[in-house]
Order: C-alpha cells, then structure tokens, then sequence
C-alpha cells in the first residue's frame, strides 16, 4: 500500500477490518508483528523519533484533550510537548483556533464544546508541530451531518496547504466525498486501491439510466442493445437500464429520445455499492 505526497487518502473498511491498527503501527504506537513500514522514507521501527516529528495522529472520540482546561490552554499544553518555542507556540495556538473555527471559544472551557467542537480541537491538537503527514482515524464518528461537513471542508483545505492525510472510515459518503484515492480493506487484507470513480467501475453496472414514459416494448428493445445487463420496470413505476458496457450508454438514450422519451436520469453505483459487492465477492 502506498500513500502519494499531498493527497487525502482513505482506508475504508468495517468495524474490525484493521484499519485503526494500521494507523497505531504507522504513528509508532504499536511494533508491527511483520513487514515493514515507512513514513517520508523513515522506518517506524529504526526510525520512530523520526517519524513522530513529521506526523499528527487525530483519534476520534472524546480522549486526547482535557476538558477542565480551555480551548487554548489545551494546545498551548500540546505545543510544550512538541517543544514549539513559546513566541511560536502562541501565534501558532491563535492561527490553528482560528482555522478550526474555534477562536470565539478559544478561552471555553472544553466540557462546554460540543462533540463537533471538540473533534475540531482534535484536529488543532493533530496541527499543532506543523505536521507534513496526517493521520485521522474515524475523524467524525458521532457528528451530526453538519459538523461533519464543516469537518470534512476543514480536510480539504489541508490538502491545499500541501498536507498529506490518510484518513480511516466505515462512512462510505465520508470517502466519497475528501478522498483521492481509497484503499478497500477486510480482515487486514486489501482488497483494492483505486479512485471513488474508478471503484464505481469495478461493479458490473457502469450506469443506470431510469427514464418514465415510452412504448410497451421500449424496454424489449433496450435490452437488445449490445451492454445492456437489464432493462426492467421498478416497483416505483419507473424503468430502468443497467449497463455492462460504458460504450452502451450513449446508444440507450438515442433510443431513447428517439421514442420521445424526456425525462431521463443517468447514475453511477455509489462508493457504498462498490464495497458491498467488492466484499461479497470475497466472501463468496
């Protein structure tokens, strides 16, 4: 497995997949029973100290700030055990509460943040030593959708400042939506390392194309087009064609318009479908 320089890469897998123990293995935190691993060419064996200067570890959950202190007193905490000299460590403390969007909570005390707040301080605590690699692990588990996306939005914009992330998720709308590329994991194994889009293509159904309306034999004449996998009438009353072929695409809504049809709508199998079927192919 290999992360690129400055992309956002996911490790997606269920519950138990090993995500999280890759993670503790990269930061230093647990010894790897076997192979190797590097970070910035640095071994995470022969080199920990090493990597530990390059590196910021983000865990979800409530651990890894203290709540009797404020939001400021928590990464000025941070900074002396990174060593960050003070006069740094100051503009640093104010820089990072206002990327995170904490600056008016700065001097809260942190049992008062909520679960999104708090994750946020997180991710400060993660940039306090200016990290060039960074390690999230289940970044917003327990958010609601809201600070979920602010969370998310604050990843990508580390991506723009040259950050390289390796982010850990079950949340197949979460990798969808930050990741460069995502690597599939189950039981410690890869599965796949591709693109969102490209994983989309590793199902069968390159597209759907639902349409409404047409003649009583449009769909007999659908399913004729060569890479055509079906053509069949949904519960809903819509119908709907499942492609094998990218090339069958363009030929279905030709036919389509042909037979006035108007009210066409094309969709590729979501990042969800794809680990499903990837995983029931395993299992199989």
């Amino acid at each position: 497995m290999n992360v690129e320089e400055g992309e956002i890469h996911g490790l997606l897998g269920p519950n138990g997949a090993g995500k999280t123990t890759l993670v503790k293995v990269l930061s230093t935190v647990l010894l790897p029973t076997s192979g190797t691993a590097s970070v910035l060419d640095f071994d995470v064996v022969r080199d920990t100290n090493r990597v530990r200067q390059m590196i910021g570890v983000v865990l979800g959950g409530d651990r890894g700030v203290y709540w009797r202190l404020t939001g400021r007193e928590n990464l000025e905490y941070w900074s002396a055990l990174y060593k960050v000299p003070a006069r740094t460590a100051k503009r640093r403390v104010t820089e990072l509460l206002g990327i995170v969007g904490l600056a008016d909570r700065a001097d809260h005390l942190v049992e008062g943040y909520s679960r999104g707040m708090k994750q946020r301080l997180h991710l400060a605590r993660g940039l306090v030593g200016d990290p060039q690699v960074l390690f999230l692990d289940e970044p917003t588990s327990g958010m609601d959708p809201v600070a979920a996306l602010e969370f998310r939005r604050l990843v990508t914009d580390l991506r723009a400042q040259g950050k390289t992330i390796l982010l850990t998720t079950h949340d197949m709308a979460e990798a969808e939506a930050v990741c460069d590329r995502v690597t599939l994991i189950d039981r410690g194994k890869i599965l796949a390392v591709e693109t969102p889009n490209s994983l989309g293509r590793m199902v069968a159904q390159f597209e759907r194309i639902d349409f409404q309306g047409g003649t009583d034999n449009l769909l007999q004449i659908l399913a004729s087009v060569p890479g055509v996998a079906s053509a069949k009438l949904m519960p809903d009353g819509r119908h709907r064609v499942e492609l094998e072929s990218e090339s069958a695409s363009r030929q279905v809504l030709e036919v389509l318009v042909s037979a006035g049809v108007s009210a066409i709508n094309t969709s590729r199998p979501s990042l969800e479908e794809v680990y499903l079927h990837v995983i029931g192919n395993r299992t199989e």
